[in-house]
C-alpha cells in the first residue's frame, strides 16, 4: 500500500469512528419510551388513546426542557391485544429499540407476559389501563399502573347493581379473557356477599358478532340486569341484539367499553342509550388537566378514555427519571414507591405493589347522543 492509500485508510477509520461517536452522542441526547398497546386491530381505539396522550405529554415535557436536558423519544409497540404478539413486541422494544421505560400495555392478558420481559431487562413499565389484579399481585418491583384494579371496580359495579338498580336476577357474561372474565368474576364475587346469585354465567368469544342464541338464554333466565366483562367490540353487538329482541334488562359493564367506538360497534347511539359502565372519575373534569385538555380540543381531538391516563404515565416516568437522574428500572421503581407525582389527573402515589393508593371508580351512563357521563 502506498503512503496516500495508507493516509486515506487511516483517515477513513478516524472518520468512521468520529461519526460513530457522534451517533452515540446524539442517541444519548434522547430517552426512548415505548408506548405498547393495540395500535391496530379491533381494539385500536384504545391504542390511539394511548398514543395521543403519550405524544402530547412527551411534546410538553420536551418543550419545557426534557428530562434533565434530554428529549423524550416515543417508540410505538403494537401488540393488537394478543399475548404472544405482546411478548414479541416487548422483546423488540428491549433488544432493538433500547427503550428506557414502557407505557403499556392495554389488555391485561398482554401486560402480564410482556411485563416479565421488561422485568428481566430491568425496565420500568407503567400501564394506564390493565386492571387485572395479577398485574401487580406478582409483586414485580418494576411493574406499575396508574389505573385501578378489577377487584375494586367489580365491587363498585356490584354495589350499584344490587343497591341502586335493585336487581334480583343478574346474568353475568364475559369474553373468556384475562381482563373480561376477571372483572366479571370480581363483580360476581362481591354480588354474592350482597345476597344475590347470578341466574346465568356465560362466556362468549372475542371476535364473535352473532349473540342471538346468548340473548335467548338471557331472556329465558328472566334477567333484569346483564353484566358484561369485556371490551366494546363485543359489548356493542350484544346490547344491540338484546334490544332488537325486546330485552330491556339494564346493561352494565366495566372500563373496557370506555370509547365512543362502542356506538359504532352497537350500530347507533339508540342502542347504547342507558348502558352503564364503571371507570375512574372523568379525568377531563380534573382541574390539573385543564390546560392539556384545551390543547387536545384545540387540535380537534377529544381526550376520552385512557388518553390522560397515558399522559399521566409519561409524567410519572419522567418525574422519576428527573429526580434520580437515572433510567435504571429498579432505581425508578424505588423512587416511585416512595414519592408522589403531580399529574394531569392530580397527585398520584403508589403502594409497594405498584398500585395507586387512590381509588376513584364511579358509575357512568350513556345517553342517546352516544356520550357518557357520571351518574350522580
Amino acid at each position: 500500500m502506498n503512503n496516500l492509500s495508507r493516509k486515506t485508510g487511516w483517515w477513513g477509520f478516524v472518520l468512521a469512528g468520529t461519526l460513530a461517536m457522534m451517533g452515540m452522542a446524539n442517541a444519548a441526547d434522547t430517552i426512548k419510551i415505548g408506548v405498547a398497546g393495540p395500535h391496530t386491530g379491533p381494539y385500536a381505539a384504545f391504542g390511539e388513546q394511548f398514543w395521543r396522550g403519550a405524544t402530547q405529554a412527551a411534546e410538553d415535557i420536551n418543550a419545557a426542557g426534557g428530562i434533565n436536558g434530554k428529549k423524550i423519544e416515543l417508540v410505538k409497540g403494537d401488540d393488537a391485544c394478543e399475548p404472544k404478539q405482546a411478548v414479541s413486541v416487548a422483546n423488540r422494544l428491549v433488544d432493538s429499540d433500547k427503550v428506557a421505560a414502557v407505557v403499556g400495555h392495554f389488555c391485561s392478558s398482554s401486560t402480564i407476559p410482556a411485563s416479565e420481559v421488561y422485568a428481566e431487562a430491568g425496565i420500568l413499565m407503567m400501564s394506564p389501563a390493565s386492571t387485572n389484579p395479577q398485574v401487580t399481585e406478582r409483586k414485580i418491583p418494576t411493574v406499575f399502573r396508574d389505573c385501578g384494579r378489577d377487584d375494586q371496580q367489580g365491587v363498585v359495579a356490584a354495589e350499584f347493581i344490587v343497591k341502586t338498580l335493585g336487581a334480583k336476577k343478574v346474568a353475568v357474561v364475559h369474553d373468556k379473557d384475562t381482563y373480561g372474565q376477571g372483572l366479571a368474576d370480581a363483580m360476581r364475587d362481591h354480588m354474592h356477599t350482597l345476597g344475590v346469585q347470578e341466574v346465568l354465567y356465560e362466556g362468549l368469544t372475542r371476535g364473535e358478532k352473532d349473540f342471538n342464541a346468548l340473548v335467548t338464554k338471557i331472556k329465558a333466565a328472566d334477567a333484569d340486569v346483564v353484566y358484561f366483562g369485556g371490551l366494546h367490540t363485543e359489548a356493542g353487538p350484544l346490547v344491540r341484539q338484546m334490544r332488537e329482541q325486546g330485552l330491556t334488562a339494564a346493561f352494565v359493564s366495566g372500563d373496557g367499553i370506555v370509547s365512543e367506538d362502542l356506538v359504532t360497534s352497537a350500530g347507533g347511539a339508540q342502542f347504547v342509550k342507558g348502558v352503564y359502565h364503571t371507570f375512574g372519575r372523568d379525568p377531563r373534569n380534573i382541574p390539573e388537566g385543564k390546560e392539556v385538555i384545551e390543547k387536545f380540543r384545540a387540535a380537534g381531538y377529544e381526550p376520552e378514555g385512557y388518553t390522560l391516563y397515558a399522559y399521566a404515565a409519561v409524567q410519572a416516568i419522567a418525574a422519576a427519571m428527573a429526580a434520580t437522574n437515572s433510567t435504571e428500572g429498579d432505581v425508578l421503581a424505588d423512587w416511585l414507591h416512595k414519592n408522589s407525582v403531580e399529574t394531569v389527573m392530580g397527585e398520584k402515589s403508589w403502594d409497594e405493589k405498584g398500585d395507586l393508593k387512590q381509588i376513584d371508580y364511579v358509575m357512568y351512563q350513556w345517553d342517546d347522543k352516544g356520550k357518557y357521563a357520571e351518574v350522580n
